[in-house]
Parts: structure tokens; C-alpha cells; sequence
């Protein structure tokens, strides 16, 4: 019996979670592992006895689509969504059972016309959405990429066919289809073609076969992406985007190292550098490609979702070389500051590792949509029910009142006349009868409703983006409800939230804080948005890309020339201040013993650390001779600028050597790079030893930048109050929302650096724990530093992002950012985007050798006691722990002190500012498969205010969102700009894509489109919480229209013998919902406002109302109901008793049916109408239009009906207006029994205005009574007077919002902001058991890539090579430690800035 049930519930599980996608979802499986051939045909076990290649060794196309419907599926998969609503399953079979003799009441085919009319509609209107996907996955699948071609040269791997969509069958094509081999008689060069420098032909040369066979030389064809296949070789060029997995061969640069963004990928800012396959880069022109003695072959394993793993194998003539992902270019991944890469293609389309990490195109539904159906199924069991009453008191009164010869049974003694069969088949005439409670007309005016409501957001101008003319597009038209219910938003953080641009906003030097010229912020305004050269255009000319401090076009200056400095790609502006340039001024001319040296060594010092300690390479621009830094990330870019900019010029590297332009000297400085320490996530800092190459100054620095604490606990014995000024500068900094670093330097003795490189160069080639090793050693070097100061770089904002964060915070929305960034850019960013406010505790989760799950029950345990959740989920007991119990932890919390001062209060868990969680990737892979610690995280995660995923994979986001949607049961909103956002945009309940710079997979795969992440402030705040008070008015409306109208019929079966026959003449049933009560239920839906635009996105507070759900609910729904009802009753039973009781008629004849009936449709058309028009809360004139048009056309309708004659169509109310509108009983029924009708529910609504009022009619009252006033001065008040730990404010986006006031209203219930606690607000890494005070410390660059790598072993050979040499104590004695010490020198010319 047990398995009985259990088999039971689960086919009802099955049939509940059916999903439309699973029938039409391209399924095919984890790819195999694969060998890919190249210039060698296939080996025979790839093909069958058939010489067809077998199915496992034919690969995806190219081709990615991120639309539902081909022209064979849209039919059915259209049909099978609709039909997900149980009101068209409804509607189909009474339309089918009309066609039945016994039930038929007009033409069967006119019966159809409704059903079609509102499949049609939906469908015209989902096409026409699914072709806005064609094209946009046209525009991505038609870029174009170079593919090798000609030279007979033939890629032997199979690739499966591409699918046929409806633009490609609607537009012609405009390309050609590819061939691999091409051939012919054109003599006219293809404009598509591109031949290699080494391979094209001199002037005057030709070809055997003369102009004929120029196509037959190996080149490059331009190819559409679509068609590129498995096996072929591809050349990306510099700024182009990568088309699909490829192994690199060959780079233009040296050591054949790449250099690409990822920040599409895995959401990380700074540039990774790859490598070329060692066996493959003799590949370098189209002729190497195509040469048939190059033979080899790849062999891959599986496709899967790792984006850090890739496994595979070369082999070339025997010999095998490993292949991991530092040798492989990611789709989704662009080039940068290389001209050229030649690779080879493994994977390609659905393969590939992007878009196996983004799922299909979900078919959504909104909330509102699901929650109708359940309604339908209340009005359908009512419907079953009116049904069987009408069937058994049909029956039993055919039994019993046949024998005193009941008029209306006449002919009911036939022989095939039975009373149990007549009452079968008045049940089935019942459901015809009262089919009206189930409106069909009531999808299809939604359907248009939020059409409309699409258009009213496209049309916004407050949400269109002048500078790319873009406006807000609605892709998905049926979720505009769901926008004004949304509870949780998760966001992608680069090109989301942040430009991923830099500015270097202030510094602190010798305690001095230099703030920056507060009027450049303006000139960014005006630059950015006009476009000008703040920010350059991406080049395209190969020699600009050039990272080599030497140029090979003839007429640009070398670096050491060059004459200006350009903007760096990602650094935003030039840093000036006129206080450090006094400063400067002043510094140049000190004498070495003046009151002015020791801040001239301080100056000088500090920018030379930012001049030199880095990995920047240089560029010069052909078109101006200006020197750009090429960078991994544009906050190293911003470092090294800013230092150009004050005078202290990196004029580039050539192999070891720097080059340094400053104030200090006349000549161009040069040092000797001896030694890289780089930075890591564990280490924190980076580091650099240089060697001063001149005759007066020979000595060894050691050049450190890193975060505060690692620096501050290797500083030098004393210098208190330095460390204490600079500390309280970084809080400023870091309280602001800018990134912090802090800069020192050390003098090292020439003999301690020959022993400390012997003890490094062991260290380096140790064969067991290298890093640790290496760690140990370069830790004894940077020790004893000398702190120089701190910058503060701001990692610019999208407009408006902390002023739209803060206000869908004061809206109850929780804000999750999903990112692949690493941990401290997250946290930065948490900051500048006011997710993490000033007091705010941080709490964090990370993989490592303790589990997640001890680190998330200690953070319960210690953050969240009283929570109940360690109960819930029984690990632990209520009884007290023993200090036996504490001592068994593995991380006993501890505090972290920094040398200057405790930075730990008592009191840290407590702060007012609530906790924000931390949890990167490694910890959700182990905390999302498992059941019991995923409830175990939603559950703490529920307890803070706000939550960072940093480190997260693409899939990662999806499965976060999944957790929070299901696991909570909320509504979820996704808004991102990358492929990387994909999967998550689908998980959403709204996926929301900004149209960035990263691409339009994020647009193409979202319900809606936006310019700007500000923009989401009113899409939700006013567009989706008027489109769900609409819709939810609206629906509810319309049931209650409709059940007035069934309960006049259903009352009038009392004194018709339950026979299910109308009361109504047929025609004005038939019209109801088409013209009589359609256009009040649209003029809510279209121009009800519950309140003003500018009072929603005064009040953020308002939205309550929608994540409440208070617009549409089963509670309002049955309210409604009866509310109909009870209206039913005065309308039928005033009216008939009014009638009946004496004949209206002057000549004595007794009424008719239809002359009293049609009375009855007067009033209760008039009742809906008046009672729709009470519910609107705003009457326009179109509301007055809505509202009165079907009063008119009735009457006009039922004048012009009843006056017909016979001759021209017989009906049965001919003549009918002749008593009708005779009669005093007509004109006196109609307001009495429509103010009876309405009585109730006006009284409610009176009493509701007038002594309990919410915040909704006290702000329409203040509207109403003070039309001129700004609804945004009401919180002026409080936020001028909000407390501020510092004397800055955190910066905000240049589109600060108006001020928000408080109100004097009483009952206004305004989330006013508590006084901030005056320290800042601590961060808990919970893997370490640490405890520290959070200043703002964030720096990004690859850790362990090629570039580094390569430039460790040339240093480490170069060393090597050295051994040998005369002792670096050959060089110049020994001096003061005081870093370059300032002599009285001629100030070098001062330096162009080119902006």
C-alpha cells in the first residue's frame, strides 16, 4: 500500500514539475572525448561499414542559439505552453461539446472563433518576441572571423548541420556558403580574403596559372562564426573576440604569449597572458598551416563546465605535449595587446565552455499567470457544482411533476425520453450556460494589457539612454507583473555595477593626504560623455599594440623619445593636484640638509614605487607619440599614470632594464631589474629589487606595495605617529569606497642581497613545497620596511549604481552580487555600491582546509545564537559549552592586531550595521551539492543583509539563484552584461541584460533590456509595481464581472426549473465580455495609477505593497467573488419582484421574458461598470472613457437590435424597446437596486479614507490637496541631518539623486537611516578564524600567468648567467638608507599630458 502511494506521488510529482523545455530541449548529452585531425585524413574506426562517419565523431556547429521556437517546433511547443492554462483546456472543450446536436446554441464554427482568436493573438505576439532572438543571435552568429582556406588544403573533421531558424528562413542570405577549398575564374581580389605578408605575392609577380589561380594560394577567408567548424584554423586579431575553444600555435608577440580579457568569462578585470602549444608554433603564416608535412592531431577529453580546467594532448610526429587551459583561448574571452594569434579549433557551439555553462531558453511565466490558475480551478468546482444542482433538480422535477402535466414537459413521454439521461444532459447544457465564470476574454486582455505596459517602458524616457539612443526594451512582454514583486535582485559586478574603470582619486605621502582637484570631476562628465579622448578608442592598428619598448614603424618615437603620455585603456582621467605640485616645486630645489628634505625623500620615494614596482609594459601611439601603459588591469594602469602624471614617467623596460623619467634628475634614471616577488592572493603584496644604474648611485631597493596589515606588521621599528596618521587615512579612503594600497621600500646592503639571492635561487629550484619555500625566503627580505604612504583609486561606478542600491535596500529587496572577481575587489565594491555599509560586519567563507560546514556553524554560533537554525537542522544541543567543548574547535577565534593598535572591539558581532556574507566559489562547490549544507547556507544567508559570491563560475550563479528561488519560495531578479551571466539571467524569475561593453549575450537570453543598471530603480519601483497593481485589479475585476452576470443567471434557474436556460437574450451573453464590461477591466489595466511615479521613487518604501503580494491573492480574489455575488442579489430579485408584482404594461398583457431580463442586463452592466470605476484609484479621462463607453453602447445596441425587423433578421427581442423603455419600473429599478448593489463596497472605501487610511491614500490625499508639491523634499530633512563617521562622504555615482526627505505624516512608515557607529565595521574570515578591520585594500593582476612566469625564468637565467661575475660589491660604497636623496638639480622639462 505504501509503494502504491509513493508511486502515486511521484507521477503527480512528475505531472506538477512537467516543463514544456524538456520536450523541445536540444539533449545531446555529454559530449565524448575527441581527437581532432589536422592536414591527415581520418583514421577508418571513425567511420561505418556505410562509410558514414559514426555519430560520437560528429561535432556541434558553431552555431548558438539562444531562442525557444524553430518554424517545426513553434506550432507545438506554442500550443503546449498555452495550454499550461487550464482555462483554454476549459475553453476547448465546450467549445468541441457544442458541436454536439444536443448542446448546440449558434453555429459550431462560430463557437471556435474566441478560442482561435486567443490562441492566434498569443502566439502572433510569442513569435514576434522569439524573432527579436533570431536576431540577435543572428548578429552574433554573422561575425565574422578569419579561417584558413586555399592551398588545397581540406579540413577532414565532420561537423553536424545547422539549424534552420525563422530569420534565416525569412531574410536571404547575404553570405555566401564557406568551401574549403576555393577555386575559380574570378578576376577581381574578394574582399574577403587576406593573405600573410610572408605569403603574399610582390607587385608585378604571377602566378603559374595567372590571376585565375589566386584563390588557390593559402590565405585567410573571412567566414561567418556559424560556420566555423572543429578542425579548422582561425587568426584572431588584436581586439577581437575570440569564436570559439582554440589552441593557440603561434603570437605575434615574443615567446608567443597572449594576452586576453576574461572579464566576459569569469568576471575578473585584469588581463590573463597565455601561451602557444610548444609543438605548434612553427605555425605563424597560412603556408605553415596548409604544408601536408605538418601533420598532427589533438587529442581532448570530454567538453564539461570548468572554466580552469582543460585537459589534452598534441601529437606530432610521435611526440606528445600536454595542453592545459593557459595554452587554449575561451569563447567569450577578447584579445588584447597582441596583433595576431594563429589557433586551432576543439570545440565549437554548444561544446564550447561558455555555453555549457548557460542552459536553455526557459519558457517564464509570471507569478500572476501561475497563481490564475488555481482561481480558474475555484470557478471551475463552482461551475461543477451549479452543474450536477441544476442536473439533480432537473431530473427529480421531470420525475415528479410530469404526472400534473407541467406545460414545459410536453413530449418528455416519448418512448427515448428518460429523466436520468435529461438530467445528464442538462448537467453538460449547465456548463455552456454559466461558461462566462470562466472568462476566455480574460488571457487575451492581459496578453494586450502587457503589451501595452511594454510599450509604456519602451516609450519611458527616464529609462532611455540618450547617448546610445537605447531605450528600456521589454523582450519578454508577459512578466511586467513580476517586476513589482521582485524580493531578491542578484548582480554581476563588472560592466554591471562598475565601468571597469579606473581613477586615481587621492593619496597619502609622509602623512600629508592629497585629495585630487575636486573640478575634474566635472571635466569627466563633459569628456566621457561626449566621447572625446579620456577614455581612448580601441586601435586597431596592429603596430599600436605593439608591447615592446621599440617600435617598428619608422616615424614613431621610441619610449625613451616620446613627448607626451596618453590615458591608458580603463584609467579615466589625469591626476592633479595643485597642493602636491607646490609640494613637488618645492621638493626639486630643497637642499639635502634643509627643513624640506625629508618630505622631498618622501615624494620622491613614493612615486618611484609607483613608477617601478609593477609589471606595466609600454606602447607608443603612431598616431600621437605618446606613450600608453599596457597593463593586466586597469588599476596598475591607474597606479603608474598617476605617478606620470605628477612627472615621475615610466619610459618602459628592455629586457631587464627600466627606465624612469622624474622631477629629481635631468636624465632619464635606469635600474636594474634583479628580482620579481609577485603578488598572490596569500601573499598580499608585491614587491620588486632594483638596482639604481648610475655613477653616483648604485645602490639595491626593495620596492613593496600591498595591503595595509601585511605592510604594517614588516615595518621598521618605530614611526608611530606616521603609522597612526596613515592608518586613519586609510579608514577615510577605504569609508569612501576607494581601494587601497600601502607602499614601502627598503635600502638593502649589497652583501645581504648575495645571500639572500643564493638562499632565493635555492628556494626556486627546489623539487619539494617550492612555493612554500620561496614564501619563507621572500618574507625575510621584506622585513624592516619603510612606510611611504598609502593611494586610494576608485573603481568607477556605473550612474546612479549606490543611489539605486540604497533605494531598493529602503524597498526590502536583498541584494546578492555574484561575481568572479576575487575577494577583496568583491568586497571593495560591496563598499562603493553601499551593499556593505560603513558599519556593516563582514562575514567570511571560503574553501580551505577546514569545511565549510565548520565555518558556516561557527559563523551561526558566534553572529547568530538565538537564530535557531544549528536546532533546526540538529548539530547542536542547547546545553552550555565547556571549555573542554571551546578548546575542540580547530579555528579559535582570535584577533588580529597590526602592531600600531588593537583594530578589534569588544563589541564586534554587535555593531548596528547588521552582517554582510562572503562565500567564494570554492566553498559553494562544496556546500550546493549537498542538501543539508545548502539549507544550512540559504539559512545564515537569510540572517544578513546582504551577500557576495565572489570566485563563481557561470553555473555557480545559476545554482545560487535555484537555491534562493526555491529553497525561499521568493521572487528572484538576475541583471548582468556577459555570457558569464547567462545561466543566471535564466534562472531568474526576470533576467534582466544591461547592453554593455561585453557583448549582447546577457541581451539576447534576457526578458528585459536596459542601458544602465540606475534604470532598474524605476523599471521596478514604478513600472513594476503599477503593472502588478494593474494586472492584479484588473484579473480580480474581471472574475467579479463576470460572476454578477452568472449569478442573475444562476438565481433565475430558481423560477425556470433549473434548466439551465438563459436569462438573458443569447446575444448580450455573447457580448459580455467582448464590448458590455470589456473596457473598465482595460482601463485599470492600462491607466490606473496607485499613486504618482514621482511618489514611488520618492518612497521606496511603497514597494512593500508588491513584495507583499497585496494586489492580487486568493484573500482578494474570493473577496471579488462574493462581492459579486451578494451585487447578484438585489439586481435579479428587486427587479423580478418589481415585475411580477404588477404588469408594466398599460394594455394589461403580461410581460415578457426579455422585456424584464434585458432591465436586469441594463443594471448590472451599469453596477460593473460604476464598481470597476470605484476601484480605479485615478480618474484620467480615459478612465471616464472606460468607464462610460459600454453603458453607451449597450444602449445603442439594444435600440438598434429590438428595432430590427424580421425581413431582415428574426430575432426574438423585435420590438421589445417599444415596453421596455416605456416602462417606469425600468427607469425606477436602475439606481435603486445599482446603490444597493454598490452600497458595500462605497462604504468600505469611505471608512477605509476617512478613519483608517494607509500610506498609499494618505500620499493620493497630499497629491490631491498639494498638486504643486515635490514628493523628494519630504526626507530632505532626514538625510541632511544623518551623522557621518567622517567628514567625506562616500562617493557617489556623478548621478546623485535628488534628496529624500521624511515626511511629517504620522503614519508614513519611512525607513529612516540609524546613526552610524564611528569605527569601522569589521570583516571575520571564518577559514582562519581571523578577525580584522577592513581598509579598503584591493588589487588586481594575474596571479601565477605565463607573462610572469617568462619573465621569472629570464631573470632566473640572467642570474644564473651572472654567478660568475665580479661581486656586486664592486659597486659604489655604501650610503645613507634614505631613499634617493634629493640634491639641488636643474628641473627637467615638464612633460605633455595628452588628453
Amino acid at each position: 500500500m505504501a509503494k502504491r502511494r509513493s508511486n502515486v506521488a511521484a507521477l503527480y510529482n512528475k505531472v506538477v514539475n512537467f516543463n514544456v523545455e524538456s520536450l523541445f530541449a536540444r539533449h545531446p548529452g555529454p559530449g565524448a572525448p575527441r581527437t581532432v585531425f589536422f592536414n591527415q585524413k581520418l583514421p577508418e574506426s571513425y567511420f561505418d561499414a556505410k562509410r558514414k562517419p559514426k555519430k560520437e565523431h560528429v561535432y556541434p556547429t558553431n552555431q548558438v542559439i539562444s531562442s525557444k521556437y524553430t518554424i517545426i517546433t513553434f506550432l507545438p511547443r506554442n500550443l503546449l505552453e498555452q495550454f499550461r492554462r487550464i482555462a483554454n483546456i476549459f475553453f476547448a472543450f465546450i467549445a468541441i461539446l457544442q458541436f454536439f446536436p444536443e448542446f448546440s446554441t449558434i453555429s459550431p464554427g462560430l463557437v471556435l472563433i474566441p478560442i482561435i482568436i486567443v490562441l492566434g493573438i498569443t502566439a502572433i505576439k510569442d513569435g514576434y518576441e522569439d524573432v527579436k532572438r533570431h536576431q540577435s543571435d543572428r548578429h552574433v552568429n554573422h561575425s565574422q572571423v578569419r579561417v584558413l582556406a586555399g592551398g588545397d588544403w581540406v579540413n577532414p573533421n565532420m561537423n553536424g548541420r545547422k539549424s534552420r531558424t525563422f530569420v534565416r528562413g525569412i531574410v536571404p542570405r547575404r553570405h555566401p556558403k564557406r568551401k574549403d577549398v576555393e577555386a575559380g575564374d574570378a578576376t577581381t581580389r574578394d574582399p574577403d580574403i587576406e593573405y600573410d605578408r610572408a605569403d603574399s605575392m610582390e607587385e608585378g609577380e604571377h602566378n603559374l596559372f595567372g590571376h585565375s589561380g589566386e584563390n588557390t594560394r593559402p590565405h585567410w577567408h573571412r567566414t561567418m562564426w556559424e560556420d566555423i567548424r572543429v578542425g579548422d584554423f582561425v587568426k584572431i586579431m588584436d581586439n577581437e573576440p575570440i569564436p570559439a575553444d582554440i589552441l593557440i600555435c603561434a603570437t605575434s608577440e615574443d615567446e608567443n604569449v597572449a594576452f586576453v580579457e576574461t572579464k566576459n568569462l569569469d568576471g575578473e578585470t585584469n588581463l590573463k597572458s597565455r601561451n602557444a602549444c610548444p609543438a605548434l608554433t612553427d605555425f605563424r603564416t597560412a603556408g605553415d598551416c596548409v604544408s601536408g608535412l605538418n601533420e598532427f592531431s589533438v587529442e581532448c577529453d570530454r567538453p564539461d563546465t570548468n572554466m580552469y580546467r582543460f585537459n589534452a594532448t598534441v601529437t606530432r610526429n610521435g611526440e606528445k605535449f600536454p595542453v592545459d587551459v593557459q595554452t587554449v583561448l575561451l569563447r567569450g574571452t577578447v584579445l588584447r595587446n597582441t596583433d595576431w594569434v594563429i589557433g586551432v579549433v576543439l570545440f565549437t557551439g554548444v561544446d564550447t565552455k561558455i555555453v555549457l555553462n548557460s542552459g536553455g531558453t526557459p519558457s517564464k511565466r509570471s507569478r500572476v499567470e501561475r497563481q490564475i490558475n488555481p482561481q480558474v480551478l475555484v470557478n471551475l468546482a463552482i461551475l461543477a457544482i451549479m452543474a450536477v444542482v441544476c442536473a439533480i433538480a432537473d431530473s427529480k422535477i421531470e420525475q415528479t411533476e410530469y404526472q400534473e402535466g407541467a406545460p414545459w414537459l410536453y413530449g418528455d413521454n416519448a418512448s427515448n425520453d428518460n429523466p436520468k439521461i435529461n438530467g445528464l444532459i442538462t448537467w453538460a447544457f449547465a456548463l455552456i450556460t454559466f461558461q462566462n465564470i470562466v472568462p476566455i476574454s480574460l488571457y487575451i486582455s492581459i496578453e494586450f494589457v502587457k503589451t501595452c505596459q511594454a510599450l509604456f517602458i519602451y516609450f519611458d524616457y527616464d529609462i532611455f539612454y540618450a547617448k546610445k539612443n537605447q531605450p528600456t526594451i521589454a523582450r519578454s512582454y508577459n512578466l511586467s507583473d513580476d517586476l513589482g514583486q521582485i524580493e531578491y535582485i542578484f548582480s554581476d559586478k563588472t560592466g554591471t555595477l562598475t565601468q571597469n574603470s579606473m581613477v586615481f582619486r587621492e593619496c597619502s605621502i609622509a602623512g600629508t593626504v592629497y585629495h585630487g582637484d575636486p573640478e575634474e570631476d566635472e571635466d569627466i562628465k563633459k569628456t566621457t560623455e561626449n566621447g572625446t579622448a579620456i577614455v581612448r578608442e580601441t586601435s586597431n592598428d596592429s603596430s599600436y599594440a605593439s608591447t615592446s619598448v621599440r617600435s617598428d614603424h619608422p616615424t614613431v618615437p621610441s619610449a625613451a623619445d616620446a613627448t607626451a603620455v596618453k590615458l591608458s585603456n580603463g584609467v579615466l582621467k589625469h591626476f592633479r593636484d595643485e597642493l602636491l605640485s607646490q609640494d613637488l616645486t618645492r621638493a626639486v630645489e630643497a637642499e639635502p640638509d634643509s627643513e624640506n628634505a625629508a618630505q622631498a625623500r618622501s615624494l620622491n620615494g613614493f612615486f618611484s614605487v609607483l613608477a617601478l614596482c609593477h609589471t606595466v609594459l609600454t606602447a607608443v601611439d603612431p598616431a600621437t607619440g605618446a606613450i600608453e601603459y599596457k597593463a593586466q588591469s586597469p588599476d596598475e594602469a591607474a597606479l603608474v599614470q598617476a605617478a606620470a602624471d605628477v612627472g615621475f614617467i615610466f619610459r618602459g623596460r628592455e629586457k631587464e632594464i627600466l627606465r624612469l623619467q622624474t622631477p629629481f634628475s635631468k636624465e632619464i634614471e635606469r635600474y636594474e631589474l634583479l628580482n620579481i616577488l609577485e603578488f598572490t592572493s596569500a601573499r598580499k603584496r608585491m614587491s620588486v629589487i632594483v638596482k639604481k644604474l648610475d655613477d653616483e648611485d648604485g645602490r639595491l631597493f626593495l620596492l613593496t606595495k600591498g595591503a595595509d596589515n601585511v605592510i604594517f606588521e614588516r615595518l621598521k621599528a618605530g614611526g608611530d605617529d606616521l603609522k597612526q596618521t596613515t592608518e586613519t587615512h586609510l579608514e577615510d579612503f577605504a569609508n569612501a569606497g576607494l581601494r587601497t594600497l600601502t607602499l614601502a621600500y627598503k635600502v638593502i646592503q649589497q652583501d645581504e642581497y648575495e645571500a639572500w639571492s643564493e638562499r632565493y635561487h635555492e628556494a626556486s629550484t627546489a623539487l619539494d613545497d617550492r612555493e612554500g619555500k620561496m614564501e619563507v625566503v621572500c618574507d625575510e627580505i621584506e622585513r624592516d620596511l619603510r612606510l611611504l604612504g598609502a593611494t586610494a583609486i576608485e573603481d568607477r561606478l556605473q550612474d546612479g549604481v549606490p543611489e539605486t542600491i540604497a533605494d531598493l535596500k529602503v524597498a526590502g529587496i536583498k541584494i546578492w552580487v555574484a561575481t568572479g572577481d576575487k575577494l577583496e575587489t568583491a568586497i571593495a565594491i560591496g563598499r562603493s555600491t553601499n551593499l556593505i555599509a560603513e558599519e556593516s560586519n563582514i562575514i567570511i567563507i571560503r574553501g580551505s582546509d577546514r569545511p565549510v560546514q565548520q565555518q558556516m556553524i561557527q559563523a551561526v554560533e558566534d553572529f547568530f545564537p538565538d537564530s535557531g537554525i544549528l536546532d533546526d537542522h540538529g548539530l547542536v544541543t542547547c546545553a552550555p559549552k565547556s571549555p573542554s567543548t571551546e578548546s575542540t574547535r580547530a579555528f579559535p577565534m582570535r584577533r588580529l592586531s597590526t602592531g600600531v593598535r588593537d583594530i578589534v572591539g569588544d563589541d564586534n558581532g554587535d555593531r548596528p550595521g547588521g552582517f554582510v556574507l562572503v562565500i567564494d566559489g570554492a566553498a559553494l562547490d562544496h556546500a550546493l551539492p549537498d542538501d543539508d549544507h545548502k539549507a544550512l547556507l540559504l539559512r545564515l544567508a537569510t540572517q544578513c543583509e546582504g551577500v557576495i559570491c565572489c570566485r563563481v563560475s557561470p553555473l555557480q550563479k545559476a545554482l545560487v539563484v535555484k537555491m534562493v528561488k526555491d529553497g525561499l519560495g521568493v521572487m528572484t531578479l538576475a541583471i548582468g552584461d556577459g555570457a558569464n551571466d547567462v545561466s543566471m539571467i535564466q534562472a531568474a524569475d526576470v533576467g534582466v541584460g544591461i547592453s554593455g561593453e561585453e557583448g549582447l549575450q546577457a541581451v539576447n537570453s534576457s526578458d528585459y533590456a536596459i542601458a544602465q543598471f540606475r534604470f532598474l530603480k524605476k523599471l521596478l519601483l514604478v513600472h513594476g509595481h503599477w503593472s502588478y497593481a494593474r494586472n492584479g485589479i484588473m484579473i480580480v475585476n474581471f472574475f467579479y464581472k463576470n460572476i454578477v452576470c452568472i449569478g442573475v443567471l444562476w438565481w433565475f434557474q430558481i423560477d425556470c426549473g433549473w434548466s439551465s436556460a438563459y436569462a438573458f437574450e443569447y446575444t448580450y451573453l455573447l457580448f459580455w465580455n467582448s464590448f458590455w464590461t470589456i473596457a473598465p477591466v482595460l482601463g485599470i489595466g492600462l491607466f490606473d495609477r496607485i499613486v504618482d511615479a514621482d511618489v514611488l521613487m520618492a518612497f521606496p518604501e511603497l514597494y512593500r505593497y508588491g513584495r507583499e503580494r497585496t494586489w492580487f491573492s486568493m484573500r482578494s480574489f474570493f473577496i471579488y467573488m462574493l462581492d459579486g455575488v451578494v451585487q447578484s442579489v438585489p439586481i435579479y430579485f428587486i427587479i423580478t419582484y418589481a415585475y411580477f408584482t404588477t404588469t408594466t404594461r398599460t394594455d394589461g398583457y403580461s410581460i415578457a421574458l426579455y422585456e424584464y431580463s434585458t432591465t436586469m442586463v441594463f443594471a448590472t452592466v451599469i453596477a460593473v461598470s460604476l464598481f470597476n470605476g470605484l476601484n480605479t484609484n485615478v480618474w484620467t479621462a480615459w478612465v471616464f472613457f472606460a468607464v462610460f463607453i459600454g453603458i453607451i453602447i449597450l444602449w445603442l445596441f439594444t435600440v438598434i437590435y429590438d428595432a430590427v425587423s424580421p425581413g431582415w433578421i428574426v430575432t426574438n427581442v423585435y420590438g421589445n424597446n417599444y415596453y421596455l423603455f416605456a416602462s417606469a419600473y425600468f427607469w425606477l429599478s436602475q439606481p435603486l437596486v445599482i446603490a444597493i448593489a454598490l452600497l458595500p463596497r462605497y462604504l468600505y472605501r469611505a471608512w477605509q479614507l476617512g478613519y483608517a487610511p494607509g500610506d498609499l491614500e494618505m500620499l493620493r490625499y497630499i497629491r490631491k490637496t498639494q498638486p504643486d508639491l515635490d514628493m523628494a523634499t519630504l526626507r530632505s530633512e532626514a538625510m541632511r541631518s544623518r551623522p557621518y563617521a567622517s567628514s567625506r562622504r562616500r562617493p557617489s555615482s556623478r548621478m546623485s539623486r535628488t534628496s529624500m526627505a521624511c515626511s511629517s505624516v504620522d503614519n508614513l512608515s519611512l525607513d529612516l537611516r540609524r546613526t552610524q557607529d564611528p569605527r569601522c565595521a569589521s570583516r571575520t574570515d571564518m577559514s582562519t578564524g581571523i578577525r580584522s578591520v577592513y581598509r579598503g585594500f584591493d588589487f588586481a593582476t594575474e596571479e601565477g600567468g605565463v607573462a610572469m612566469r617568462r619573465m621569472q625564468t629570464n631573470l632566473s637565467e640572467r642570474r644564473q648567467s651572472s654567478r660568475n661575475l665580479p661581486s656586486l660589491r664592486q659597486s659604489s660604497p655604501k650610503r645613507s638608507i634614505r631613499l634617493f636623496s634629493s640634491l639641488r638639480r636643474k628641473r627637467s622639462p615638464t612633460i605633455k599630458k595628452d588628453d
